[in-house]
């Protein structure tokens, strides 16, 4: 499945530190299979966990940001 999302830019950067942290582990990743890892770890906890790592996730405008000129 194909989709898109918006994030910060602090969490997206988050993505290069934890590849190249796999990378030094001797494991090459995608960061799709990064997300999908997290959302496998987000699943195996119990609700009122997952809930507290929702409120910790700033939340952000979604929509494409204007062009710049």
């Amino acid at each position: 499945m194909r989709d898109t999302f918006t994030m910060p830019r602090e969490d997206y950067e988050q993505l290069t530190i934890l590849k190249q942290r796999c990378l030094d582990a001797g494991v090459a990743v995608k960061k799709s299979e990064l997300v999908r890892a997290g959302l496998l770890l987000l699943a195996s906890e119990p609700t009122k966990r997952l809930l507290a790592a929702i409120r910790a996730v700033e939340p952000v405008k979604t929509g494409r940001p204007p062009k710049s000129r």
